[in-house]
């Protein structure tokens, strides 16, 4: 089983940009979408192909949004939500119980999660908030954006808490009811000094911040949840998964590992081949991200 996960950073860009013909070249079986950024009317005819969609387009125009793609219509889907649209059309979805701190972020297009019908697998897409930083490293003349007083850095750190109890609870869930489980996604945090070139001077960036990367540690470990890609490429640069379309980053690689995989630990011993789908120019690019692709040999399909 073949599947991928990409932040496609806009489906209409994207497939301006050749997303259609990687679909169809990869060919993969279960594909998990972040930052769609569309809503459902302005995504363009068949750039999915023949997959079915279960798609959170989410509540902000032309932000977030997340979706799995499938080749067989799922068995069963759950948003933080409670709104769906599988294959174009408004659908019911399953119950979900949210975690104490997790409806400040339900309608924001940002986690969507199916049970697939031909293998027991529960497979969710995240997009995890970008942040900022703590008020006291906010440093004015020295920050693209303005200073915020924390804000973003303070919702950020909302959601990775109330997150831990929400993937805590679907995990334990899925396994509860005999499927294994994989959380995709772009989690906008790196978590070791293998995640980014420059890692010895971005202890205090957003996104590798020692809490951030404490939080990362604290939801994988071989009885919970597995990295799959650094378990395949243990303590090697790399493979990064995003890069800056400004300058020379992608030519010379400079970027970050920002884009998981995180399995339960059976489905991840099946894990043959794990590789980032890394184009092979910046004029070939499709979005800033690459996909991170999986060969699973999981049974029972």
């Amino acid at each position: 089983m073949r599947i991928a996960s990409y932040n496609v950073n806009g489906i209409r860009a994207a497939q301006r940009r050749g997303f259609e013909q990687w679909l169809a070249t990869s060919n993969p079986d279960v594909v998990a979408l972040q930052e769609v950024r569309a809503q459902q009317a302005d995504i363009p005819d068949g750039v999915y192909g023949a997959y079915h969609v279960a798609y959170d387009e989410g509540g902000h125009k032309g932000r977030n949004g997340v979706a799995v793609l499938t080749r067989q219509p799922v068995a069963a889907v759950r948003t933080w939500s409670g709104h769906v649209r599988i294959d174009g059309q408004a659908a019911p979805v399953g119950e979900v119980t949210l975690a104490r701190g997790m409806r400040e972020f339900a309608h924001e297009g940002r986690y969507v999660e199916v049970d697939l019908a031909d293998a027991p697998l529960t497979v969710a897409s995240l997009y995890l908030p970008k942040g900022g930083l703590p008020a006291h490293l906010q440093k004015p003349g020295r920050m693209r954006e303005a200073p915020d007083g924390g804000a973003k850095y303070e919702r950020k750190m909302r959601f990775l808490d109330a997150f831990a109890r929400q993937l805590s609870r679907a995990r334990r869930e899925a396994l509860a009811g005999g499927r294994e489980f994989l959380l995709m996604g772009d989690l906008n945090i790196g978590h070791t000094r293998y995640d980014l070139t420059n890692w010895r001077r971005s202890n205090q960036v957003e996104g590798f911040l020692p809490e951030e990367r404490a939080w990362i540690d604290a939801q994988i470990s071989p009885r919970t949840l597995v990295d799959v890609l650094r378990a395949k490429h243990p303590d090697t640069d790399g493979p990064y998964s995003w890069w800056s379309w400004m300058g020379q980053a992608f030519d010379k690689n400079v970027g970050w590992r920002i884009d998981y995989h995180l399995a339960s630990p059976k489905l991840a011993k099946t894990a043959t081949a794990a590789w980032v789908d890394r184009e092979p120019s910046r004029d070939a690019r499709i979005s800033d991200h690459a996909p991170v692709i999986v060969d699973y040999d999981f049974p029972n399909l």
